[in-house]
């Protein structure tokens, strides 16, 4: 086996054990403290770190648009990350990180990369009521260490949407596509990114079928329990209540793989259907979905592969 297939194959186990790696990075000076502080991204999401390349200037470029790079034979569009958050890289834009994100390639100029890091998901705390707007989570690299450092995790996808709406905007060729679930079933719907959120909620409404979202999947797997507690005492099952569960991968407190694996390891859920969505692609990553029991994968974010997946799966 390959070096990178081996990374890759660790990599992929660490998720097997509710793990990540966070690449922590720095984009200079927070605008009223001054304070250099970390910022992180999961390792899946890179495809390499170069030493900042020649960036062509494009006329009319949107605002926190460098320019595009060629790297390897292929344009890639590179956004001033520091520029975007807010920050002021006093050491200069040094590194570029090339990403791989929902069907998307892209590159964020950055300050300086730091290190590499192992998490549990349970070190991870969602970051919904902080007021950043463009942080998902806080990341606790020390663990419950009473000083442990603090690293904020990106919503990448808002960030690409702000920055490229043209490139974020979703497919709307389904629009009126309707999926037919049975009376009194929801679709139960986990994602920790607003921006992914609101996507999903327009597809499913689009799609006419009754849903709950959810922030995280400790906040799906509570839900998922309080329906289950319901429908026994009405004399009913899970089945009446829910039909399907569309989760992410990447969320904070518990992550969607450790999600599919209680839903599928527990009698009381095990016959639901769960859909993994998430902008984490790769054949890799779809392997391991299979691993965990998901009844399916799909990229974010195309509506009409959303419908047709979720009828499929209610089918089977």
């Amino acid at each position: 086996m390959s070096k990178e297939l081996r990374e890759i194959d660790e990599r992929t186990n660490l998720a097997a054990n509710s793990m990540f790696e966070l690449l922590l990075f720095r984009l200079g000076e927070a605008p009223d403290s001054k304070r250099r502080e970390l910022f992180g991204i999961n390792v899946f999401k890179v495809r390499e770190i170069l030493v900042m390349p020649e960036i062509t200037a494009m006329v009319n470029a949107p605002s926190g648009v460098m320019g595009v790079a060629n790297i390897r034979g292929q344009m890639i569009t590179v956004i001033n990350l520091p520029k975007v958050v807010g920050c002021n890289p006093t050491k200069g834009l040094g590194i570029l990180l090339v990403t791989e994100f929902a069907r998307t390639t892209q590159a964020f100029a950055v300050e300086e990369v730091n290190e590499i890091v192992r998490l549990e998901w349970k070190q991870v705390l969602s970051a919904e009521n902080s007021g950043g707007g463009l942080v998902t989570s806080i990341a606790r690299l020390d663990g419950n260490a009473e000083n442990t450092r603090l690293a904020q995790v990106l919503d990448v996808e808002q960030i690409i949407r702000d920055v490229l709406p043209q490139e974020a905007r979703q497919d709307v060729t389904a629009a009126k596509t309707r999926v037919q679930l049975l009376p009194g079933q929801i679709v139960l719907a986990a994602d920790d990114s607003n921006v992914a959120r609101m996507m999903i909620e327009s597809g499913l409404n689009s799609m006419d079928v009754p849903y709950v979202m959810t922030r995280n999947g400790k906040e799906a797997w509570d839900k998922l329990v309080a329906l289950y507690e319901q429908a026994i005492s009405e004399g009913k099952t899970i089945k009446n209540k829910v039909a399907v569960v569309v989760t992410d991968l990447e969320m904070p407190e518990m992550d969607g793989f450790t999600l599919t694996r209680q839903i599928k390891s527990d009698p009381r859920f095990s016959h639901i259907p769960v859909i993994i969505h998430s902008s984490l692609t790769g054949a890799t990553n779809e392997g391991h979905v299979k691993s965990v029991g998901a009844d399916a994968y799909i990229a974010k974010f195309v509506e009409e592969e959303l419908a047709l997946t979720i009828r499929e799966v209610l089918q089977s």
